[in-house]
């Protein structure tokens, strides 16, 4: 479950239950609704929560702004094939010219000359260097990707995924979020 939450709406960091978030990107967030129905199922405990309270007629309780599940759940090995995973593998730049604006993906040798839909065979592309190297190889079109293609691990795009922090972080969060910043002595 993952909710796309804006600041406003109190969102919630869902932490497996070894304290480390499921996902980095994108993050692990729950609407404050999900996470007081998990509460009351007992699926989740509560690490840390908002000034912001809710009401029901015999009960008041603070939204949770951290919860854990109780149950750890097996991180994937293997992340799926999919259009996000390769731009985050990456890092949403061409892997041509370098340029964030209007990413598409390349068949670096094209499907009409036998290239498959695999990891190693696509690569993020702008949409210019798409068109320009069109329906040719690397070496007919001269355009050769910065880095190989290539399957990544689930650690190589959670550490991609700390590169590209979202715009709201809940200071009840940063305990358990590991982005690249320096640790106070």
């Amino acid at each position: 479950m993952n909710a796309h939450v804006s600041q406003g709406s109190w969102p919630v960091l869902v932490l497996n239950a070894d304290f480390r978030p499921l996902s980095y990107y994108p993050l692990s967030l729950w609407s404050w609704q999900d996470a007081i129905k998990a509460v009351f199922l007992d699926r989740v405990n509560i690490v840390a929560h908002y000034d912001q309270a809710v009401h029901s007629p015999t009960l008041q309780m603070q939204l949770p702004s951290v919860v854990s599940l109780k149950s750890f759940v097996k991180p994937t090995t293997h992340p799926a094939f999919t259009r996000f995973n390769v731009f985050l593998r990456d890092r949403f730049a061409c892997q041509y010219c370098g340029s964030p604006e209007d990413l598409t993906f390349d068949h670096i040798i094209p499907r009409s000359k036998g290239g498959q839909t695999t990891w190693e065979n696509v690569v993020a592309a702008c949409s210019p260097c798409n068109l320009r190297k069109g329906n040719l190889t690397p070496a007919q079109a001269k355009m050769f990707p910065r880095q190989n293609a290539f399957a990544p691990t689930v650690h190589q795009l959670h550490r991609n995924g700390r590169l590209f922090p979202p715009n709201y972080l809940h200071d009840s969060w940063l305990d358990y979020l590991y982005w690249d910043t320096e640790l106070d002595p």
